[in-house]
């Protein structure tokens, strides 16, 4: 499917209309982690480690042709992974996790470490369909067109590249299979990246001259 990358202005309006709806941790976190969706939807607490500034990706939410949720492991080893946070996404966790918590004190109930950090009212999977639909309504109320959900993902690694960010991070990071793959996909990149190398690299030895 055609790739579509989120511009600085578009995440600002996308971030601003989704704070007033249920996604927004959500989305916050696709975008700066790179998280598939899956793998956002399989999240649970015990999986988080804010102090660490780290998650650990060990499980994803599928559906079974019944339209039965399941929690079942990454596909391959490289899936397995943990993704390093930054401060606003730890900042953006513990703000969830708090409100989390009195929602659930609300009920009578407390948070677990194997309750999904992204969930229904009651703990509930939040069903991948519905949270693409909910998504396209939040990216038109936001005036933003032609991005699916999965596109945070290319944008987190996109985002990450431009800045010279190592290709084999951004693999990890990913958890794509081998690093091949992560520049086959983000080859429309490296033309951007190579220009900017090499006006770096004038820099450099005219600093000598």
């Amino acid at each position: 499917k055609e790739m579509n990358v989120l511009t600085v202005e578009e995440i600002a309006r996308l971030f601003g209309t989704a704070q007033k709806t249920p996604y927004f941790h959500l989305i916050h976190l696709a975008l700066y982690t790179g998280l598939r969706r899956s793998e956002l939807l399989g999240l649970r607490w015990k999986d988080t480690d804010l102090v660490s500034s780290v998650i650990h990706v060990t499980q994803g939410l599928n559906m079974l042709r019944n339209k039965r949720p399941v929690f079942a492991p990454p596909k391959t080893p490289k899936s397995r992974r943990s993704v390093a946070l930054s401060p606003d996404a730890v900042g953006a966790l513990q703000q969830h996790y708090a409100e989390r918590k009195v929602v659930c004190e609300s009920l009578g109930t407390t948070v677990t470490g194997d309750d999904l950090v992204f969930g229904g009212v009651y703990g509930s999977p939040l069903l991948p369909s519905t949270v693409s639909h909910a998504f396209g309504d939040i990216c038109r109320k936001a005036c933003i067109n032609g991005i699916r959900f999965h596109d945070l993902r290319h944008t987190h690694a996109t985002l990450l590249m431009k800045q010279g960010t190592s290709p084999k991070v951004v693999q990890e990071r990913l958890g794509h299979s081998s690093i091949s793959v992560t520049l086959d996909i983000y080859s429309h990149v490296m033309p951007s990246l190579q220009k900017e190398a090499v006006e770096r690299f004038d820099l450099t030895l005219a600093a000598w001259q």
